[in-house]
């Protein structure tokens, strides 16, 4: 039921009252004794009127505004993305560039932080909210990282000695600082979807592409499935296959071997990434003569 509909039965019940009302006055003149009479059992007849009205409709209002709270809206990730990301080749690798230069300066950026660090996490209700935000969150706080150190050549060359980027508490929400650790593990992989691995980007040129849209829950799944899709065709960083070596071999990113356990539950690598894959190449992953090996990793920063 909309606001709309909820606002007209109230409406509704306000013109019965000042019908009655009306109608008190009209009786105004009978004598007192039918007058009292009257009034009583119109008394009643009010208050049983409003009982039934009133209190459904503001039980109502009260219901749609709680289930309809909405999740954190990410339109300043929106528009940062579409502002500072650009398609690009660096290192021989074709990916969405980020142009640090210039988002370091944008002041929608500072914005973003502080609405997610006044973010209260109680108003994320569905597992697709929570996946869409968390993933958002860890590439804003990626982002954040290169932003507050650039220039810099690579992402882990934040870290220290004792304690790594990922570690590093870089930005809050709901008032609680999170290292991208703390993201990546103790919150999206628990989620159980392992299609988040290219969805979340470490700012490296050897990542999945930054999407140069924010996710949403109520798209989410095919922007997981155009993520994994588009990963899997760039034949320098997501999957290419070698049939001129004996045994012909699978090159795949590292990333699949790295997380191989968050796959086992769909039948590991091989069997979830085949339906993401061009005809020919999952006959192929089919092909139990040909290796799998994983290709070098790139970890200069995604962009300039």
């Amino acid at each position: 039921m909309s606001v709309s509909h909820i606002a007209f039965i109230i409406l509704a019940c306000m013109s019965q009252r000042t019908t009655t009302t009306s109608l008190q006055v009209y009786f105004g003149n009978m004598n007192i004794t039918e007058n009292s009479r009257f009034m009583s059992r119109q008394g009643s007849l009010i208050t049983r009127f409003l009982k039934f009205c009133f209190m459904p409709a503001f039980f109502l209002l009260f219901t749609f505004s709680s289930t309809h709270a909405k999740a954190f809206e990410f339109s300043d990730w929106d528009i940062l993305l579409k502002k500072h990301v650009k398609p690009g080749l660096v290192d021989g690798i074709s990916l969405n560039t980020v142009v640090y230069g210039k988002l370091r300066l944008d002041p929608v950026f500072h914005r973003l932080e502080n609405n997610l660090k006044s973010f209260p996490l109680s108003k994320l209700r569905t597992n697709q909210e929570k996946l869409a935000f968390w993933i958002n969150v860890y590439n804003i706080f990626a982002v954040k990282i290169v932003r507050d150190n650039y220039p810099l050549k690579s992402i882990k060359d934040v870290g220290g000695l004792f304690k790594s980027v990922w570690k590093l508490k870089v930005g809050a929400v709901d008032d609680r600082k999170y290292s991208l650790d703390e993201i990546e593990h103790g919150i999206l992989r628990k989620m159980g979807d392992p299609r988040i691995h290219t969805a979340i980007v470490c700012a490296s040129i050897s990542c999945p592409d930054l999407s140069i849209e924010a996710y949403k829950p109520e798209k989410l799944d095919h922007q997981l499935d155009r993520q994994m899709r588009r990963f899997l065709a760039n034949p320098n960083k997501g999957m290419r296959i070698n049939a001129n070596t004996k045994p012909p071999r699978i090159f795949l990113s590292p990333i699949f071997d790295w997380f191989a356990d968050d796959f086992k539950s769909s039948g590991g690598v091989l069997k979830f990434i085949k339906p993401y894959v061009s005809p020919k190449y999952r006959h192929a992953l089919e092909n139990p003569q040909h290796r799998v090996s994983y290709m070098d990793y790139n970890w200069s920063i995604n962009g300039s």
